[in-house]
């Protein structure tokens, strides 16, 4: 049975926690201690039916205000699949955490109230799935309810989203109105929405096809440690430690290790408990070992010599930016790839993406929290990469700031 994870997003208020709690809840996936919990949770705010938010709102902020702050995970199974669920915050000041949630996913919802249409978080979170490119997004029109359950408001959302989608590139975009406080379209068709002839939420995410993210043709292998016991039944013993990000390792395959370029050969391969094997793929964690004593040591990248990424100090990247702090080129930040961490610095701010227009304000003085914008960064040492278009797992980074050791910035390589 496999595994769909999947993010929901929008702007505030737009229903994402009650529709996970209605998911959950009209798919029999919630504990009775759960049920019982959130129904004494309702009763004592005097709201009359079950708060179903509260199921994924679990820090006490968020229950007192009626908002999500964190980034909430829930699990749940159908005969069909199996999910894991991010139920990001739709605050402006919370997109950081949207960002963390979208990076793990296959498929966005993006929730749009039906009495207010594409807001400019909606579009902002949009913007974020083009970015990460998320293969497989659901605009869910959400409080239908509270317009009467009318086709024509329907429509229009569905054109203006549309407009937004091809002007991000968003190609494969499914449309559904659904209620989720009333549990209409969720689970079962409603007979509310007779005029939607499509299926219901539940039935396209069990049914939705898996895009698989694992890339078996690129052979990536970051080092994360050098293993060297030096003892004497291990004396000449010399393994290097990690995981495979991407693609297939043989042994007796031509290897490259990168940044210096030094060449060898895979000698042996060993995975769990030392047990040697003829070949590992992505995403096995394993110990290789070289034919040639060559200088390998944490953050170099073993590369089949047939297909190499790229090698630069100067990176143009697509960057969220994460700090209340403004960033400033010139600041100096840590960039971190896989297990990669050097020092850097902004060089130039290219451009900031104006969420509402689209367009691409050129050079700004500055970039502010949640911002979007292009910048070149400049690094101490060579960095390897791949294009995050082409290759997600070893073209995303992130800007720690070296000072308080906060992650700052999420950084797409162009």
């Amino acid at each position: 049975m496999d595994i769909l994870r999947f993010i929901t997003a929008g702007s505030v208020d737009d229903g994402k926690s009650t529709l996970i709690g209605r998911l959950l809840y009209d798919s029999k996936n919630i504990m009775v201690d759960q049920l019982e919990a959130m129904e004494k949770q309702t009763k004592n705010r005097a709201e009359g039916d079950i708060d179903l938010a509260l199921l994924t709102d679990g820090l006490r902020a968020e229950r007192e205000q009626g908002i999500t702050i964190d980034v909430a995970y829930k699990y749940f199974t159908t005969p069909k699949r199996k999910f894991i669920i991010a139920d990001a915050p739709g605050h402006i000041q919370y997109t950081r955490n949207m960002v963390t949630g979208a990076s793990n996913s296959d498929l966005i919802i993006i929730l749009v109230d039906a009495r207010n249409g594409v807001a400019e978080q909606t579009r902002r979170h949009s913007i974020i799935a083009s970015l990460l490119n998320m293969p497989q997004v659901i605009v869910a029109v959400n409080k239908m309810d509270l317009v009467d359950y009318s086709q024509d408001v329907y429509n229009n959302i569905v054109i203006e989203y549309a407009k937004l989608a091809r002007a991000l590139g968003l190609n494969d975009v499914t449309y559904i109105p659904i209620s989720a406080l009333k549990g209409d379209n969720i689970v079962e068709r409603s007979a509310e929405l007779q005029w939607y002839e499509g299926q219901s939420l539940l039935h396209l995410l069990e049914n939705v096809e898996v895009e698989k993210v694992i890339n078996l043709d690129k052979a990536r292998f970051p080092v994360q440690y050098v293993i060297r016991p030096q003892t004497e039944t291990l004396h000449d013993y010399r393994g290097y430690a990690g995981k495979i990000i991407s693609g297939i390792y043989r042994k007796g395959d031509a290897v490259t290790v990168l940044p210096s370029g030094a060449t060898s050969k895979i000698k042996e391969i060993e995975t769990d408990g030392g047990r040697p094997v003829d070949e590992a793929f992505a995403t096995q964690a394993i110990v290789l070992h070289l034919e040639e004593d060559i200088d390998v040591s944490r953050g170099d990248v073993i590369v089949l010599n047939n297909d190499l990424p790229q090698t630069a100090q100067e990176l143009e990247v697509l960057l969220c930016w994460m700090d209340s702090k403004p960033l400033i080129p010139g600041n100096k930040y840590l960039l971190q790839i896989n297990s990669t961490r050097v020092r850097s610095i902004v060089k130039d701010i290219t451009y900031r993406m104006d969420v509402n227009s689209l367009e691409k304000n050129y050079a700004p003085a500055q970039a502010e929290l949640n911002d979007i914008v292009k910048v070149v960064i400049k690094t101490a040492l060579p960095v390897v990469y791949d294009s995050y278009k082409d290759l997600r797992v070893n073209g995303g980074a992130i800007l720690i700031d070296e000072t308080s050791n906060v992650t700052v910035g999420a950084c797409m390589i162009q």
